[in-house]
């Protein structure tokens, strides 16, 4: 079996929330391969868990960060050279929007709503980016994570399938930009996972049935497999030749287009 090694390796990641966040299953694929890392939080509330998600990982770092603050992001990148020297790996999994965008019809999102979502889900991977740029001497890799409604109508996404959008296209901009320096910047379109925040998000448990019933492999994905692909991503040896790619992990759910019932397969 082949193992991907990253000792020696420097990362950090941004949106590690819970034992349920995608940031989390790819945190913890990335430390079974021995990569260190330096992990973002946002208030206090969220420091007690990840102290004790991080405590038997490989001398960790913890840093409070609003991405919206860039003299905080200016500080998270200071601890990472102060702690780590250089990075190799920086992971994005940071998105937010007013609960009222999900509940109101799209076109009634307010100006600030929409400004408000696009710095915390979008904007946010271009500041970070640029900074992980001067810390990245011998090339990286920067992994974001989006979803299935950057390119489709999703109902009662609205406002965050918006963001999403752009979150990709700043993601292939970036690669574009870093490729020179050797860094790669990819985006993983995960399918429905029951993290806590996407069970916020009315209709969810009814998008998620769905996907399992008509996606090609007849099942919803694991945070787990999402891990996979970004440790592969990561892995110069497996991914060093993709940038700029949005890959979908969602069991094929994004390939389907007319859509059968089970009778009427075959």
């Amino acid at each position: 079996m082949y193992t991907v090694d990253l000792s020696g390796r420097n990362g950090i990641v941004f949106g590690v929330a819970n034992r349920r966040s995608i940031a989390w299953a790819i945190a913890d694929k990335l430390n079974q391969a021995g990569a260190r890392m330096l992990f973002s939080y946002q208030g206090e509330r969220l420091l007690g868990t990840l102290e004790t998600l991080t405590s038997g990982f490989i001398d960790p770092v913890l840093v409070e960060c609003d991405v919206t603050e860039d003299s905080q992001l200016d500080h998270v990148f200071d601890v990472a050279r102060q702690e780590m020297g250089s990075l190799d790996f920086v992971v994005h999994s940071i998105a937010f929007a007013p609960k009222e965008t999900f509940l109101e019809p799209f076109s009634n999102v307010s100006r600030e709503d929409w400004k408000q979502t696009m710095d915390v889900s979008a904007y946010s991977l271009v500041a970070i980016g640029r900074r992980a740029r001067e810390l990245m001497n011998e090339g990286g890799s920067i992994i974001t994570l989006t979803f299935l409604a950057a390119q489709r109508v999703v109902p009662g996404y609205n406002m965050m399938g918006i963001a999403k959008a752009a979150l990709e296209a700043s993601a292939r901009f970036l690669a574009f930009e870093l490729g020179p320096r050797g860094i790669r910047v990819n985006a993983i379109s995960a399918g429905p996972l029951r993290t806590v925040a996407a069970r916020s998000i009315p209709g969810f448990g009814t998008t998620a049935s769905r996907a399992s019933s008509v996606a090609m492999l007849r099942r919803n994905i694991q945070q787990q497999e999402v891990g996979g692909l970004a440790l592969a991503l990561i892995s110069d040896e497996l991914g060093g030749g993709i940038t700029g790619e949005t890959i979908y992990v969602d069991a094929g759910y994004h390939a389907m287009g007319m859509i059968l019932n089970p009778d009427e397969e075959g």
